[in-house]
């Protein structure tokens, strides 16, 4: 499998932030996300076998059990399967965050699925394969849409309740870095009564918004 970079912080999204977790950022991406934070993965990386990884995962992270897939589109790696399975049978609690476009049966149903349905002002909302949320786990796996303004909150609002997604999954409305205004976004969703958690890339206010690696 081709690897952008592995690495240890802090969990900056999902209901997992804030925990440590060791992230393996894969290389390549089917998508072209206008507010893309991480194009730096679309091409180049590392060739590693999955042993490889294991073994990368374990020297960097030590002792912490949360590992994240992240891309990239991890889901396009011909071994990300097998990894999950491995990471899981070492014990590991496993999470991937994809873009929703590709199958997400491509990893082990254990694997918490953290899927980014994406909204108008990304400029790939056709790319949204709906029919990925029938193979996701109620109760276990998340959504989460990125917020670039007024237009894409309605649209993912109207997206949460006509497909009543807030009764099967936590749903995430997280807002562009640097664009959408977080407070702005807050006041919305506490006027609707938006059934979703605002969902800040916290790494981001920890370190600069360019670093990599964090």
């Amino acid at each position: 499998m081709q690897v952008t970079e592995i690495f240890f912080s802090i969990q900056g999204e999902s209901s997992y932030a804030g925990r440590p977790c060791v992230f393996v950022r894969t290389t390549g991406c089917n998508l072209r996300c206008d507010w893309c934070d991480t194009e730096y993965s679309f091409h180049g990386g590392e060739e590693m076998s999955v042993d490889e990884v294991l073994d990368e995962v374990e020297r960097v992270g030590p002792g912490c059990g949360l590992v994240e897939l992240t891309g990239g589109e991890p889901l396009l790696q011909h071994d990300v399967g097998e990894l999950a399975r491995s990471l899981l049978e070492r014990g590991y609690t496993v999470l991937c965050e994809t873009g929703g476009s590709v199958p997400v049966d491509r990893v082990p149903p254990e694997v918490v699925k953290v899927m980014d349905l994406k909204c108008p002002g990304s400029g790939e909302e056709e790319a949204n394969d709906w029919s990925n949320l029938e193979l996701l786990e109620p109760g276990r796996d998340e959504l989460k849409f990125v917020i670039r303004d007024r237009r894409d909150y309605e649209w993912a609002l109207d997206r949460v309740r006509e497909r009543e997604l807030a009764d099967r999954f936590t749903v995430h409305f997280s807002p562009v870095h640097g664009e959408m205004d977080r407070r702005e976004l807050s006041e919305w969703i506490l006027e609707d009564g938006a059934p979703v958690r605002l969902n800040l890339q916290i790494h981001k206010f920890i370190w600069d918004p360019e670093t990599r690696g964090v």
